[in-house]
């Protein structure tokens, strides 16, 4: 009920970012019911099934991934202070997370079922004059428990993904970083005691004045010489802070159980005073095994085209038929790029920000080293799917291999699905700089200065990313057409 309500209740922007892991859903669901349609309609011919099944995994895969960008770049279950206290910890919001995913993802498969059934004629008579009725075995009974488990594999598959990419972490060490809480007496590792205690001395309390000799330190107020302290202030073994502790976490007169204490699990670790900032991300590596992987894939691939005739694998569509060695290539090939994506990235900053940079490629430079894993992935995924989509172009350039439907559909699916990750990727990011952005605002950055970043790190990406890309696509057709 919570996930429906804050599903009803979210940004037109969210809204559609869910619509379209609905439509993704919906499209993959439908081609994993062809592939029923199809091994109902030859029963003899199961290898071929089995076959057209697999080839279900990239556009499956694709939108699984789409819709954990979606999940994680969704407002309504992020941290926010004050919702462990009614119940909303880090786990809950998980929990909703991977619910709302679950639905978005069952309206998708529910949709295709729908569509799948008004093909067959189960529903309002055949459409289309019967075009697709021999190819979805119409004039057979649809198994409806082999239907419904093709049509879970998508929301189980997204559902359980989400709920392992945002899962908490380091709760463990945030509980045995803090200890139990007695009455009145001690308190966490990292926050201060409450008001009204008194300090050893050259200790602070929380009034934030230093409690020297013959002062009281409640309130801030100092005493005569000689007066001695009040009985609230009296300073026993109870109210002694514990060595090590920061006495300007808490304000004065708010308890350590009040609300404005917080725990390590209301929100993320963000730094709350300006003076300690967060540091600096380390490189992402990785990139020498990404290039070890990219250079297998391309050793594989030309293995397997020089050894002569093999059995080979054909798409739905009869789009492509080349040795399982070649297949191979490619899968290595494209996890190369998907891995070297955030190193690459980084790379990319660093090389803005060489050789006497100005503020404004400085600038450019910090937010790509700064942006490197969020958005790195996601622009090898994108570099990868191009590779492909280019090798194969170049491959079957004068062939003109006769495009079906469904392998339309699964090529529209896992094209539209990487690249609407990457922008959703993108916007995520726009807004984990909010305050940075808003900040150098304040201090009379102008905007036109920020828009001009924005772009030189678009060119700076373009500029490195393209060429790689068709150098790699080259690499990949080449042992084929030559």
């Amino acid at each position: 009920m919570l996930a429906l309500r804050l599903a009803r209740g979210a940004h037109p922007l969210v809204q559609l970012r869910r619509l379209l892991v609905t439509a993704a859903a919906a499209g993959t669901g439908f081609l994993l019911l062809s592939t029923l349609g199809y091994a109902m309609a030859h029963p003899d011919a199961s290898a071929r099934s089995v076959l057209r099944l697999a080839w279900c995994v990239a556009p499956m895969a694709a939108t699984v991934y789409f819709a954990v960008a979606v999940a994680r770049s969704d407002p309504g279950t992020r941290p926010r202070p004050g919702l462990s206290a009614i119940g909303l910890g880090p786990v809950r919001l998980m929990a909703v997370s991977a619910v709302t995913t679950a639905l978005s993802t069952t309206l998708g498969s529910m949709l295709a079922l729908l569509f799948f059934l008004h093909l067959r004629g189960d529903l309002t008579g055949m459409p289309f004059d019967g075009a697709a009725a021999e190819f979805l075995a119409a004039d057979r009974p649809l198994p409806l428990p082999g239907a419904l488990t093709l049509l879970a594999l998508v929301p189980l598959a997204a559902s359980v993904t989400s709920a392992l990419v945002l899962r908490p972490r380091g709760e463990r060490q945030a509980r045995m970083s803090g200890t139990s809480t007695t009455a009145g007496a001690s308190t966490t590792v990292g926050r201060s005691t409450t008001a009204g205690t008194s300090p050893k001395a050259g200790t602070t309390p929380t009034g934030g004045t230093s409690a020297k000799a013959g002062t009281t330190p409640t309130g801030g107020t100092s005493a005569k010489a000689g007066t001695p302290p009040t009985a609230d202030a009296s300073p026993t073994a109870d109210t002694t802070p514990t060595p090590g502790t920061d006495s300007t976490s808490t304000p004065p007169g708010a308890s350590v159980d009040s609300p404005a204490s917080t725990t390590p699990h209301d929100f993320p670790a963000e730094p709350l005073d300006p003076q300690r900032p967060t540091v600096p991300q380390p490189a992402p590596g990785g990139l020498p095994w990404s290039v070890a992987v990219l250079a297998a894939g391309l050793a594989v691939e030309t293995y397997a085209s020089r050894s002569g005739p093999a059995h080979g694998l054909a798409l739905p569509g009869r789009f492509a038929d080349g040795p399982a060695g070649v297949l191979a290539g490619w899968t290595l090939t494209a996890m190369g790029l998907v891995l070297a994506g955030p190193a690459i990235t980084y790379l990319c900053g660093w090389l803005l920000q060489a050789v006497r940079p100005g503020a404004l490629r400085l600038l450019s430079g910090r937010v790509l080293q700064e942006e490197a894993r969020r958005i790195g992935q996601p622009l090898g995924v994108v570099c990868a799917v191009a590779s492909g989509a280019y090798a194969t172009a170049t491959l079957y350039a004068g062939a003109r291999p006769s495009f079906g439907p469904l392998s339309t559909l699964g090529a529209l699916l896992v094209t539209g699905c990487t690249v609407a990750t990457l922008v959703t990727a993108a916007v995520e990011a726009k807004h984990a700089r909010a305050e940075t952005t808003a900040a150098l605002l304040r201090l009379g950055a102008p905007a036109t200065m920020l828009r001009s970043a924005a772009l030189l790190r678009a060119g700076a990406l373009v500029a490195v990313f393209v060429p790689l890309t068709w150098a790699v696509a080259e690499l990949a057709a080449m042992p084929l057409t030559g």
